[in-house]
């Protein structure tokens, strides 16, 4: 945990957003993977650690605005749980940690909220994402769980949201502590990486370095040489000459904060000269994006930037034809790059992503475009302030299947030449990615470098053999 005045602070500038009512925050709990008793590895809620941050399952906290007041609801352990886990902090030592003094029991959080529904208070809530804080609030309310998300405060989402988007010092320090351990994972990939290996044994040598670091994965490693496949989580083919593996991984550090980082690499010592061209038409995209970083700068214009640099690199390749400016409008280039250029990063590898994209992302006056195939999934468009965290991940993905697809409709064939692209068919992926941090003078990046060039990552290839 940070020092309690922290917590103290935060729970302090989110309150003088509300006149009345009561704030609700709901942990997570244990869930069972296959019985009661196994349970899935442990994440705490981000928002409750923002606040809280205790990281124990089944706590709730109020912030009772009208009773100027803050309880922390949770149980101490029992002698069973002494038994089976060992003595660790009470949870009254932990609510000292965090600043709070006011503690009771789980139970009473629901008589606490009938009294308030009786007294006619408001009781602003989050929206939930996990079943059982679903059936908690659909119980408490009396509202059907589909109504739930609809249900929720936008007014809390929304402060919640201008709270965590701005990354405090403590935070920085923690983003970018995560960074360089990320990085110093990467280029252990690259140099440990064989002909002949499992990608799982690389995906393995990921999570062990994570969880050697002190704190776990961010996320579910991406480790694959089938980078077309943009979330790609299956780790049972054998690289061989010839192939690229896309590595997508990122570490969380013990106080919960995320790195993200992705590299392409050649399973050989050296990328083919396809290889080499179409990867170099990423990295000015990822350069051309990072560069403009700045405040006041709306990502969906760096997004845009990065767009059309990838569409210039593919024209003069041959892929793609016709006006670059013209074709990105359109959503050709989306044949090669369906994703966003990045997204929010903090307490969350898609920072508060659980809040709703609409609120982190984009603002009353610039909409996300949800029907357009790529830009429908920019998780970011709006402008950027000092203080915000971010990713910058272009890539190219030849996908078969959309090939195929496409091909039979001849859609956007005045900017796609099919012909050239069916001699790509089986080229994979590529993708380039590091984390960010917004200043009042424009960007930095977070954590260390980690070789981005052609020629740096041969080297490190030639080296490993």
């Amino acid at each position: 945990m940070f020092d309690r005045e922290i917590y103290i602070k935060r729970r302090a500038a989110l309150k003088v957003k509300f006149s009345d009512g009561l704030l609700l925050f709901l942990g997570n709990e244990d869930s069972p993977m296959n019985y009661a008793s196994n349970s899935y590895h442990f994440r705490q809620d981000s928002t409750f650690l923002y606040y809280f941050g205790i990281s124990e399952p089944s706590l709730s906290a109020i912030i009772d605005i009208d009773q100027d007041e803050i309880i922390l609801f949770g149980n101490e352990m029992s002698i069973d749980d002494i038994v089976w886990m060992g003595r660790q902090k009470t949870l009254k030592e932990k609510a000292f940690d965090a600043g709070l003094n006011h503690i009771q029991i789980a139970d009473n959080l629901d008589s606490y909220l009938l009294r308030c529904k009786q007294q006619n208070r408001e009781i602003r809530f989050l929206p939930p994402y996990r079943p059982e804080n679903k059936i908690k609030l659909s119980q408490w309310f009396d509202i059907s769980v589909q109504e739930l998300e609809s249900s929720a405060s936008v007014l809390f989402i929304q402060s919640v949201i201008a709270q965590r988007s701005i990354k405090a010092a403590e935070e920085i320090a923690e983003l970018d502590k995560a960074a360089v351990l990320s990085a110093d994972i990467h280029l252990m990939v690259m140099q440990t990486a064989k002909p002949g290996m499992y990608e799982r044994e690389l995906a393995a040598k990921i999570q062990e370095a994570a969880l050697a670091s002190g704190g776990n994965l961010a996320y579910p490693a991406i480790l694959t040489v089938r980078g077309e496949i943009l979330h790609n989580h299956f780790h049972g083919n054998v690289l061989k000459e010839g192939q690229m593996v896309l590595n997508d991984s990122g570490v969380e550090t013990a106080l919960f904060y995320a790195g993200d980082l992705t590299r392409t690499f050649p399973v050989s010592k050296q990328f083919s000269s396809v290889q080499k061209d179409v990867y170099n038409v990423v990295l000015e995209a990822y350069t051309n994006a990072k560069d403009a970083l700045a405040p006041g700068v709306r990502y969906l214009d760096v997004h845009l930037t990065s767009c059309k640099t990838l569409a210039q690199g593919l024209k003069d390749i041959g892929l793609m034809k016709g006006n670059v400016d013209d074709a990105v409008e359109a959503g050709a280039h989306a044949m090669f790059f369906q994703c966003g250029t990045g997204h929010m990063m903090g307490l969350d590898v898609h920072d508060m992503e659980d809040l709703g994209e609409q609120y982190v992302g984009y603002t009353e006056t610039l909409k996300k475009n949800t029907t357009q195939f790529g830009l429908k999934s920019l998780r970011l468009g709006k402008a950027l302030e000092a203080g915000y965290v971010l990713t910058v991940e272009p890539g190219v993905y030849i996908i078969p299947e959309l090939i195929d697809r496409w091909k039979v409709e001849q859609k956007f064939s005045e900017f796609i030449d099919y012909e050239k692209l069916e001699q790509f068919r089986d080229f994979t992926g590529i993708r380039i990615e590091d984390d960010f941090l917004i200043t009042e003078g424009g960007n930095r990046m977070l954590g260390k470098y980690l070789a981005q060039s052609v020629e740096e990552i041969e080297t490190i290839r030639t080296n490993a053999f």
